[in-house]
């Protein structure tokens, strides 16, 4: 979870012809499943692509990330580069340990929709109070869970014969053994 200030501003109100000075709002957001899920129902498009978010899109996700209650739609639009750029660096956090080394094959390219996450969690049996967790920590646990349940991947000829003559030279090693 993030916690964000918006500071307060100053505004002219023409009606009262005075200044009015909002207060600070501290907001507290979650880039989860369901905020995920809320932004491309409204947009209608993948929020997981390559493609640049506008200013817009930007803050409209920050406003489906926001779990405080009763926030004034207003707050949104005092929203600085400096929080957003916050809040990217919140996004993009893995908030995991865990990581993967690269493999050879092809790359995923499959484009990650909401729905697209929901049917793999079904698929894993991955409960869904998941899709509250970070967006980052979720999607691990089903890279976790695509390789704990794929076939073992067999050794080419040159990977086993290099593993063997390691163990080997270990097993002498140990046995203070010539061969």
């Amino acid at each position: 979870m993030l916690k964000i200030t918006i500071p307060s501003i100053e505004e002219w109100d023409s009606d009262k012809e005075e200044f009015i000075k909002s207060k600070d709002h501290v907001l507290q957001l979650e880039h989860s499943l369901v905020s995920l899920s809320k932004w491309e129902a409204k947009w209608h498009k993948p929020f997981l692509s390559k493609e640049e978010k506008t200013i817009d899109e930007t803050k409209d996700y920050i406003k489906m990330m926001t779990i405080t209650q009763n926030v004034n739609d207003n707050v949104y639009s005092n929203i600085s580069k400096d929080i957003i750029a916050q809040v990217i660096n919140y996004i993009n956090e893995p908030m995991t340990a865990t990581t993967f080394t690269k493999v050879s094959g092809k790359p995923d390219r499959e484009i990650k929709t909401s729905e697209l996450i929901y049917y793999l969690m079904i698929a894993m049996n991955i409960p869904f109070e998941c899709q509250k967790w970070h967006l980052n920590r979720l999607l691990t646990l089903i890279n976790v869970c695509n390789i704990k349940n794929a076939p073992p991947q067999k050794m080419d000829r040159s990977s086993l014969a290099k593993r063997n003559h390691e163990l080997n030279a270990a097993r002498r090693k140990q046995m203070n053994s010539g061969g």
